[in-house]
């Protein structure tokens, strides 16, 4: 079993909030697709990194993770490329572990 963990932005790269729909879609999507899905959109992370030049940038970011017994890697990749479109970043965090229910 693998826990897939999805990083998404809180805003896009002009400060602006996302609508919560583009949350709610992606809710959608993966419980459709894996039949449920856990999201942690109260509490923002922060993340920060180094870009090419040296600046630091950073982002606040909300979590959703899905349990899933085979891990796609297809199809994780190309929805990871489709919501890089849908939330216009260059590269999004989208990540699994090897996980033993208990």
């Amino acid at each position: 079993m693998f826990l897939v963990q999805l990083l998404l932005p809180l805003y896009d790269n002009s400060r602006q909030r996302f609508a919560s729909a583009h949350f709610a879609r992606v809710t959608d999507e993966l419980t459709d697709r894996y039949g449920g899905v856990t999201a942690y959109l109260r509490s923002p992370a922060e993340g920060s990194w180094v870009e090419g030049g040296g600046t630091v940038d950073k982002d606040e970011v909300v979590m959703f993770e899905v349990m899933v017994d085979h891990l796609d890697r297809d199809w994780w990749s190309r929805y990871r490329a489709a919501l890089e479109q849908r939330f216009a970043q260059d590269e999004l965090v989208v990540r699994a572990t090897a996980m033993e229910r208990l």
